[in-house]
């Protein structure tokens, strides 16, 4: 049976993030694993081009990353107890920030959550949890809204 020993719990810091979290640990504790909860904050580059001075950005995107931090702290506070959890944020197109960290850290399973949008607005927005699952190289557990 595969070991399970390190789990990345990949969150948007929105309200459904919570049930993310809900299923990392409970996953983590049956199997005495450790968990890298993270936030992977938009880098907004491709905004360079648009007569926006790239200090302007990269001053945004700090604030972003500092916001984030601050809420990752007390996400990890309010909602794992009982494992061994670390924080992190990083900066760049969500996807690609997952698969990137999970592969270069040898990280056992992605937990991450869903939209569960269709239509319209899966065709407009994508799908990053769609993204990691046929990229990702390790299993991936998506958890989709109100479970």
């Amino acid at each position: 049976m595969p070991s399970i020993k390190k789990i990345l719990c990949a969150v948007d810091l929105s309200d459904h993030s919570k049930s993310v979290a809900e299923y990392a640990q409970v996953l983590a504790k049956s199997m005495d694993a450790e968990i890298t909860v993270l936030y992977a904050a938009p880098s907004l580059s491709q905004y360079v081009g648009f007569h926006v001075p790239p200090s302007s950005i990269e001053n945004f995107v700090g604030e972003i990353v500092s916001g984030a931090e601050k809420s990752m702290e007390a996400f990890v506070a309010e909602n794992f107890s009982g494992v061994k959890v670390e924080g992190k944020i990083i900066s760049g197109y969500a996807a690609q920030e997952i698969l990137n960290y999970a592969t270069n850290n040898e990280i056992d399973l992605i937990i991450m959550g869903t939209h569960g949008r269709t239509g319209i607005d899966r065709m407009l927005f994508g799908s990053v949890a769609e993204k990691v699952v046929k990229a990702a190289t390790m299993p991936v557990m998506t958890i989709r809204p109100n479970y």
